[in-house]
């Protein structure tokens, strides 16, 4: 099932970025309950979950940026797209994708981004059997 992470669900979708890049959970304090309150009462910003079994198994975010520019139309940043090792390749992050996509639809995006540190072809292969392209415009990051 393709659904938008519920606010009970913080430590499952902390342990699912541990098959990300995470070395492991973050210490439960105010600062980490703060910035999840922040996230679930931000209409703009959306996590997606496949759950399977009852257990969340993918996942990625996506965050409706309002703009000024395209006839004042926004458009949409995905961002933590995981899948548990143990469920990969059996197309759940497509579907999160997918979702995504109907989401940034619904709020007139003109387009979708998303950045990848991989190097990876499967990886890369994966975003553009997603409709994704790397030729339209060229990232940048200054890390802080």
């Amino acid at each position: 099932m393709i659904r938008e992470i519920e606010k009970s669900e913080l430590n499952e979708l902390l342990h699912l970025y541990t098959h990300l890049h995470e070395l492991g959970i973050p210490q439960d304090s105010e600062h980490l309950r703060n910035t999840w309150d922040t996230i679930c009462n931000d209409d703009n910003h959306h996590i997606i979950v496949c759950e399977v079994d009852g257990k969340i198994v993918s996942s990625c975010v996506c965050v409706i940026i309002p703009n000024l520019s395209r006839n004042v139309r926004p458009y949409a940043f995905i961002e933590n797209v995981v899948t548990h090792s143990e469920y990969r390749g059996r197309g759940y992050a497509s579907a999160c994708l997918e979702y995504a996509k109907e989401l940034a639809q619904k709020a007139n995006c003109y387009k979708m981004m998303l950045l990848t540190g991989s190097k990876s072809e499967n990886t890369l292969n994966f975003y553009k059997n997603a409709g994704y392209n790397c030729d339209d415009k060229t990232a940048f990051i200054r890390w802080l």
